[in-house]
């Protein structure tokens, strides 16, 4: 085993530690929901970075779902942007969040991904996850939350699992060994990595409820 590994597995030991003294194996479970609406998928992503889910992402999302039925495809999200109307589709006026949805489509677009099960797949490849990092502002945290949001066991390194991460006193803030620790922390609980993942973000929204 690898010094790496063998920290990996220590860090591991006390973040599953620190959460099952947390009530993380008692709490009612809440599997996470996996999206198959793309156009969803992908707005989730970009909107999510720097706001507030809860009262600024989520109902967004929301109304995509609602609103936008048939805008799940690459297809119709690049006629979308054809017309102009990424703004009003994210209902989001700041062209930074606007120019990075555009280049992610056009970006899935160029490698052939069309819908929900192509992304999912390519989400799998690590070929795939090196490639989409290029477009810019999508770096490995918003690669593994996206991986969440359509269904494969991932977790996405965020400031809350950051947090969590010091309270058990870790120092190491590489994100590619948090990552390896947490996702190590939910195998050694018995638990989906994402629904850890999930955990966790529910243990930073509501502290006062986790015992």
């Amino acid at each position: 085993m690898t010094i790496f590994a063998i920290e990996v597995l220590q860090v591991a030991r006390r973040i599953a530690n620190r959460a099952k003294d947390e009530g993380v194996l008692f709490e009612k479970k809440h599997p996470r929901v996996t999206c198959e609406h793309l156009g969803a998928v992908l707005a989730d992503s970009i909107l999510q970075a720097g706001l507030n889910y809860m009262t600024v992402v989520r109902p967004r999302v929301l109304a995509i779902l609602q609103m936008n039925p048939s805008r799940h495809t690459i297809s119709s999200l690049v006629s979308l942007i054809q017309v102009g109307d990424t703004g009003a589709f994210l209902n989001w006026r700041h062209h930074e969040k606007i120019s990075r949805f555009e280049a992610l489509v056009f970006f899935l677009q160029r490698s052939g991904v069309e819908d929900i099960q192509d992304f999912r797949a390519g989400l799998i490849s690590k070929e795939f996850c090196d490639a989409i990092q290029t477009v810019k502002g999508i770096g490995p945290k918003t690669v593994d939350y996206m991986a969440c949001l359509v269904g494969i066991d991932s977790i996405a390194v965020d400031r809350h699992v950051r947090t969590f991460a010091k309270t058990v006193g870790v120092e190491n803030g590489d994100y590619h060994f948090l990552r390896a620790s947490f996702c190590c922390a939910a195998d050694l609980l018995s638990l989906p990595r994402r629904d850890f993942d999930a955990w966790l973000w529910r243990r930073a929204a509501a502290p006062a409820r986790v015992h």
